[in-house]
């Protein structure tokens, strides 16, 4: 791992030492590498090589005959993955950095430049890693975003078939509270194959509708226009298509997470079930509670909030090491983007702010929070609390944190969910504020008797 940077004393002060004397710099684009390595290494030590898979190997090669161990690199867009992911197999330690962070280079910028400050800095220890998990855990990463992707273009579809049946004043959103469900199907169905009756299609409700027959029969009355019930068909069928797709899509993730599980070697302990109720949309086809059990050694799942949806996207984007990454759960909860960005000048606190960035994590965690903002438990008197302090997004990302922070502590300390201890301090809490209440209001009693 690449050292972080150190100060010597010397006659004229304090100096940088260099840290990491085996170091390179990648300046990457979409249409070549340039490349620099320690003036000592190679009489051509800047070099520019092309974007190909060869090239790409040629490079790994060219950097282990240089004698380089770490390898810095900017994060341009997309492009640097495929670098990224070969220099890692060849066993070389590559850090992705922010682009924001490396451009106070003043003078004519040129690639070349670029890759020489980036060696330069990095050899000194000044850059700070993006988090990336292992290329496994990137594999397992990437199939859990197209999950998601496969769900979002499934949502658009369902939209594109309520609107054409709002074109045609059918009114099933009316009397159902989820066309997708067994009601609503199985009557959308029966139109695409032709049926028109009211009183035929209104039999196919379940019977456990809320809804009287009689009011499905009313909004089964439509003008059936010949290029909407057109729309409905292939938006139906685009909907059926993605669902077959995120099934199979289920399968190949579920196929990556065994792989992974069996590259960790810790004790398998006996899972302690969560016996939260699945979701019957766009559900998980395999038992990701016990996949990221066997990832972590602990029941996340058990935590408020936490649900197989947020579970599988929180493997996908941390894999199983994470805790080795950051220093302490402070650095991760900053990572995620769940604290504010104190700005101090002049020992006066300027603004604090949580920053306008999308992390991927605090997302997560914060929709979490928003699924627990009505719930008899410690966090969700938490969340009301802070709601009525700072309103309900100050809540959700205060929330989010606090998560994120018993997430972190239990994996790292391999601890599983316990209730009672957030339940106790909750009491300790109230006690000590009926205590200091008791005491107010015996201040005031004995002031209004001096008043008599």
């Amino acid at each position: 791992m690449a050292k972080l940077a150190k100060k010597k004393q010397t006659a004229k002060g304090l100096r940088f030492e260099v840290v990491n004397p085996n170091s390179a710099g990648i300046d990457i684009s979409p249409k070549e590498m340039q490349v620099c390595v320690p003036a000592d290494r190679d009489g051509d030590c800047n070099r520019t090589f092309d974007v190909y898979t060869e090239d790409l190997h040629f490079i790994a090669e060219w950097l282990k005959a240089c004698r380089i161990d770490t390898v810095a690199m900017e994060s341009t867009g997309i492009y640097w993955l495929p670098i990224f992911r070969v220099l890692k197999e060849a066993g070389l330690d590559v850090i992705l950095v922010n682009a924001s962070d490396v451009k106070n280079f003043s003078g004519r910028k040129t690639d070349a430049t670029d890759a020489e400050w980036l060696m330069m800095l990095h050899s000194y220890g000044l850059l700070k890693p993006c988090f990336q998990p292992e290329n496994i855990a990137r594999t397992m990463r990437n199939l859990v975003r197209h999950r998601d992707n496969l769900i979002r273009s499934a949502s658009r579809e369902v939209l594109h078939l309520q609107k054409a049946m709002e074109q045609m004043n059918l009114k099933l959103n009316n009397v159902f509270t989820d066309i997708l469900g067994k009601s609503g199907q199985a009557i959308i169905k029966a139109i695409l194959d032709g049926e028109r009756d009211p009183k035929v299609l209104s039999a196919m409700a379940d019977a456990r509708c809320k809804k009287s027959r009689e009011e499905i029969e009313k909004s089964l009355e439509a003008t059936w226009d010949e290029e909407h019930l057109f729309e409905m068909k292939q938006s139906q069928e685009l909907y059926d298509t993605y669902q077959r797709l995120m099934a199979e899509c289920d399968k190949k993730i579920e196929e990556i997470a065994n792989q992974y599980t069996a590259t960790i070697d810790t004790p398998r302990a006996e899972i302690l079930r969560s016996e939260k109720r699945d979701t019957k949309k766009n559900r998980i086809d395999f038992d990701i509670e016990k996949t990221a059990h066997d990832l972590w050694g602990v029941n996340v799942m058990r935590m408020p909030g936490m649900s197989r949806a947020s579970l599988l996207r929180l493997v996908g984007e941390l894999g199983s090491d994470f805790t080795e990454k950051f220093p302490d759960v402070h650095h991760f909860v900053s990572w995620a983007n769940l604290v504010p960005n104190n700005k101090i000048s002049g020992g006066a606190l300027l603004s604090s702010r949580v920053p306008k960035k999308k992390n991927p994590v605090g997302m997560i965690f914060r929709q979490c929070a928003n699924t627990i903002r009505a719930t008899k438990t410690p966090l969700g008197d938490y969340f009301r609390h802070m709601k009525a302090k700072g309103g309900h997004l100050q809540a959700m990302v205060a929330t989010g944190k606090k998560l994120a922070t018993i997430f972190y502590t239990m994996i790292a300390q391999k601890q599983e969910y316990d209730e009672s201890i957030y339940t106790n301090h909750h009491r300790t809490q109230m006690e000590t504020k009926v205590s200091y209440l008791r005491k107010k209001l015996e201040r005031m009693e004995l002031e209004l008797a001096n008043c008599g």
